[in-house]
């Protein structure tokens, strides 16, 4: 995890990203405060509760109001690390080596580092576990087309990693294609939340279908729900080894009393409060958890 130094509402991304919201945002340094209590707070919650986090400070030159999100530029594959192609340009500069050193500092492994941000060139972009949703288990990767999620760096990406790829098109209140795949969906060991709403009619059986048949109970969540961040969870395993699911109080708050049970039963519920990262952000607390491996 990230700890920001300079975040806030970024006009350059929030034109693709319908989740971001303008109202307040010249408040720049309460939001930039008020962000990193929040991200303290996350970080203390998830140690106090078992969680391994391993927290980098940004930079402070140059500014990156999103770097809070490591998720969307690189992701971590037993000792392999991809760095991807960033759509807006002041994200391309979250991408930073000396963060993988620290890593290193850490006892993350960093044998091989694969970059696929040459697509930037062509304007073609996959902004890593935000625009890929993946089970691990099955080397499957789900994926919502859209300005920031390229099919054919899809497939560069699962040629990488063996995956196969599940495509479907995804779209907000407004009908336009939803930014990342993993505010539409997650995936946990057992289970799968997604808003089945917003994807294409055509496309939703066998979305639903590919879950099911790798043994995921479908937890379908509506699009007020999917605004909410519900989809915007992460499983990490706690040291026990237990399930913990990881979602911000919003998305809890917007979940069904079924809805909270189906999950509880694979996952212990662990929620962190985070209104002002996804106000201004447009994200939530899996965008800002990069898994390591």
């Amino acid at each position: 995890m990230v700890r920001p130094a300079h975040f806030g509402y970024d006009p350059s991304t929030a034109k693709t990203n319908s989740f971001q919201d303008t109202e307040g945002s010249d408040q720049i340094l309460d939001i930039q405060h008020k962000a990193i209590e929040e991200f303290n707070g996350a970080v203390d919650t998830l140690r106090a509760n078992g969680v391994d986090v391993v927290v980098i400070d940004d930079t402070d030159e140059p500014k990156k109001p999103n770097a809070v999100f490591p998720n969307n530029w690189v992701s971590f594959h037993d000792g392999r690390v991809i760095l991807y192609p960033m759509l807006a340009e002041n994200r391309r500069w979250e991408r930073r080596l000396d963060l993988l050193d620290q890593l290193v500092d850490e006892g993350v492994a960093v044998d091989e580092i694969i970059d696929i941000s040459k697509y930037e060139e062509n304007n073609m972009f996959l902004e890593s576990t935000g625009s890929v949703v993946i089970d691990y288990e099955h080397d499957l990767a789900y994926a919502c087309l859209s300005s920031r999620t390229d099919r054919d760096v899809l497939n560069k990406l699962c040629e990488i990693n063996g995956y196969e790829p599940v495509l479907f098109e995804s779209f907000n209140k407004e009908g336009v294609a939803v930014y990342h795949t993993n505010v539409v969906m997650c995936i946990a060991s057992k289970y799968a939340v997604i808003c089945t709403e917003s994807i294409q009619a055509d496309q939703r059986f066998d979305v639903i279908r590919t879950l099911e048949e790798t043994g995921h109970e479908v937890v379908e969540i509506t699009m007020d729900q999917m605004y909410s961040f519900a989809g915007n969870m992460l499983e990490v395993l706690n040291h026990q080894g237990e399930s913990v699911i990881v979602m911000s109080q919003a998305a809890y708050d917007s979940l069904t009393e079924n809805q909270l049970n189906t999950i509880s039963a694979h996952s212990k519920i662990q929620t962190v409060s985070i209104p002002t990262i996804e106000k201004f952000g447009g994200g939530s607390v899996r965008c800002m958890m990069c898994r390591v491996s």
